[in-house]
């Protein structure tokens, strides 16, 4: 293993949890706290500038779903690791989580040694899974995200309409045109069977694409 600290990306919308692993690293030699962004969106550009070895990722982030800024980063740089760090303790969202690419699954109320454990399992490109969270059983909401299947551009504005996002500001934040915005909004209340944004706000919450 190279005698190179690993560099660690936080991508996480709290300061107090960012400041705090911060300080948890910063006296292990193997990191190096690189960098830190709030949301999904802004990780992609954070990898093409940064360079990190390692992504410590909260899953409910404002702007992009945390599943789907794995896959992205994954199929980009198929060798970052991604560890993620969040208040989820739901099985469908771990199994998701895995599945996309991450090689560890971190609860935020566990001790520290848990995360540490974690980082240390994905230097060596080795999965590790908080012990307080069981993966032996599938959540009903598994199957209804297999049932109901939505491109990655869809899950993006699906959750930014549950924001409580207007068409337009979706449009600059993803940098699509209004009319491709549009577009992508009928084909979801076409898919959801959903006529308005309310009703594509609670599909956003039970595909957990929004979390509270």
């Amino acid at each position: 293993m190279s005698s190179l600290p690993l560099r660690v990306l936080i991508v996480e919308d709290h300061s107090l949890l960012v400041d705090g692993v911060r300080s948890l690293l910063a006296d292990r030699p193997r990191y190096e706290v690189v960098g830190a962004v709030s949301d999904g969106l802004a990780a992609y550009e954070a990898c093409q500038q940064l360079n990190p070895d390692l992504v410590l990722l909260d899953l409910g982030l404002p702007g992009m779903d945390g599943i789907d800024v794995i896959h992205q980063l994954r199929r980009r740089w198929p060798a970052l690791r991604v560890v993620v760090f969040t208040a989820s303790n739901e099985e469908h969202r771990g199994r998701a989580a895995l599945s996309a690419g991450a090689l560890a699954y971190v609860l935020k109320q566990s001790p520290q040694q848990v995360l540490l454990a974690a980082l240390q399992h994905a230097a060596l490109d080795k999965t590790y899974i908080d012990p307080a969270l069981k993966l032996e059983t599938l959540d009903t909401t598994e199957r209804t995200l297999g049932e109901t299947p939505l491109t990655l551009r869809e899950r993006q504005v699906l959750k930014l309409v549950a924001e409580g996002r207007r068409n337009r500001d979706i449009a600059e934040l993803l940098s699509i045109s209004l009319k491709t915005v549009e577009t992508h909004r009928l084909n979801l209340m076409r898919k959801l069977d959903a006529h308005n944004a309310a009703e594509l706000s609670n599909w956003a919450r039970r595909l957990g694409v929004l979390e509270f």
